[in-house]
């Protein structure tokens, strides 16, 4: 096997042997602690410009298959791993990890200590790090020299509205970078989804006369999406609303909430989240390296409806005026988890209640 080096922003080196495609990559390193669900965490669009480390320790024992896919194009930037499967288990399999990776043009690496790595993440935080054939001094001054990009949503979402038909409400998702379980999710539903680029506008939005939106999870800061955010206070009390991850935050930050970037955030299928009004617990599907303050937020406009139970951060939001909600998690759960799967059902009541209030209005009106 051909060795590799993956070097980190502040001087350290794992060395192991290459993985994927031949080339040198650049970007935020991450870990996730899944246990399952590599192919959809290598094609969410969430990844977007970051280096995935993998704590679970066989990557790739289930192949890569054409069902899994939660974007057709990924744009994580590199793969460690402590080892990759050469022979795949499933009768699905359709090729290997490695040659998917060859194929879609993502380096890696393994053989890695991703238990020590992981550790040096949790106490130092996500950093830069590269993935190069040799680390020397010209690359260690490359990596310290880099800016990472800012831009992800841009390089995520599509540029051209799509439908993805139904017979049932009508919702528009708008694409910060969606996961394609997400558009699965309001298919069983029944509904009957348009699909818009990020830069849309409320008006724009209106004159689809949907029943509802969707803001969608997405990379990046919230604070580099703030073109968004006039969009979502001309949507929201005209329109039922729903924000997940991405789409959570901006919602946040509409409504006047800060937000903040995470030491090394949540990425995996087993964090709790706890419904502050209920007690019930969740155990969740998240990927974010930002959150929303707690601090920050009006509670005269807005309800903490979630907490993670690990750090207490904010996992769910309700405007206490209007028919919008978000939460910080994944309610699609691909994988992951399926116990949130009811907010999408509350997001159908949601709207329903509301075209029956707005009806019987208009009748007395």
């Amino acid at each position: 096997m051909t060795e590799r080096d993956l070097i980190l922003a502040d001087g350290t080196v794992f060395r192991g042997e290459a993985l994927g495609a031949d080339i040198q990559a650049m970007g935020e390193l991450v870990f996730n602690t899944g246990m399952s669900g590599y192919q959809e965490t290598l094609t969410d669009q969430s990844y977007n410009g970051q280096i995935i480390v993998f704590t679970f320790p066989l990557i790739g024992n289930a192949g890569i298959n054409r069902d899994d896919y939660e974007t057709i194009t990924p744009t994580v930037k590199g793969v460690v791993v402590r080892e990759a499967a050469t022979v795949t288990g499933n009768w699905r399999s359709e090729m290997t990890l490695d040659a998917y990776l060859r194929e879609v043009g993502v380096p890696g690496i393994q053989g890695v200590d991703t238990r020590a790595l992981t550790k040096k993440l949790r106490t130092v935080g996500t950093m830069k790090a590269m993935l190069v054939d040799h680390a020397d001094d010209a690359a260690a001054t490359a990596l310290k020299d880099a800016q990472l990009p800012t831009n992800q949503v841009l390089t995520s979402a599509t540029t051209m509205p799509y439908p993805v038909p139904g017979t049932g409400k009508k919702v528009v998702v708008v694409d910060f970078g969606l996961k394609q379980s997400i558009l699965r999710d309001l298919a069983k539903r029944d509904c009957n989804v348009i699909v818009v680029p990020p830069k849309t506008t409320a008006a724009e939005i209106k004159r689809l006369d949907p029943d509802g939106v969707m803001l969608s999870n997405g990379p990046g800061d919230p604070k580099d999406v703030s073109s968004a955010l006039p969009m979502i206070r001309a949507i929201e009390g005209q329109i039922p609303l729903f924000g997940i991850c991405l789409g959570h935050q901006l919602f946040a930050l509409a409504n006047g909430a800060d937000t903040f970037k995470m030491k090394f955030g949540h990425r995996g299928f087993n964090h709790p989240v706890r419904e502050i009004a209920t007690g019930r617990i969740d155990f969740t599907s998240q990927n974010h390296g930002y959150a929303v303050a707690a601090d920050s937020v009006d509670q005269n406009t807005l309800l903490i409806t979630h907490e993670e139970i690990n750090d207490h951060t904010v996992e769910g939001l309700r405007h206490r005026e209007y028919p919008a909600f978000s939460v910080q998690f994944h309610p699609d759960a691909n994988p992951g988890p399926h116990d949130a799967d009811h907010l999408f059902d509350d997001f159908m009541d949601m709207m329903t209640t509301f075209a029956e209030q707005r009806k019987e209005a208009a009748t007395h009106a």
